[in-house]
């Protein structure tokens, strides 16, 4: 554990800011769980997880990282499309969702992710 790094910063930019993404949304969840929603607690150790993955070049935690930006942009989208709340906090939320998903899936990361990241054993 001695050589875990939060973040890389030899990796391409897109990784790297979506690297940073994920723990910015994790302290927001952790905010949330805060306010009574423990569900959120989950979603932010996923993005722990997933960050520090990411950072430590697993592929594991890159793939846990695409899974969790795909679910949190489908919750977003839920909220604005059937829960019909339509407020400038969810718009911002949807803005950083899609650019989360955006920047882990940009040609570069997945590159970066295929050549350099450590196989699943």
């Amino acid at each position: 554990m001695g050589n875990t790094r939060w973040l890389d910063r030899s990796q391409p930019q897109t990784l790297y800011y979506g690297n940073i993404l994920l723990y910015f949304n994790a302290a927001w969840w952790l905010l949330d769980m805060l306010f009574g929603a423990a569900f959120f607690a989950l979603l932010a150790l996923w993005a722990l997880f997933a960050g520090l993955g990411i950072a430590n070049e697993k592929r594991l935690g890159y793939w846990g990282g695409v899974v969790l930006a795909v679910l949190n942009l489908l919750m977003l989208l839920d909220l604005l499309f059937v829960g019909g709340a339509g407020s400038l906090g969810l718009l911002l939320n949807l803005v950083f969702g899609a650019a989360l998903l955006a920047l882990l899936l940009h040609p570069m990361s997945r590159s970066y992710e295929r050549i350099w990241f450590k196989k699943l054993r």
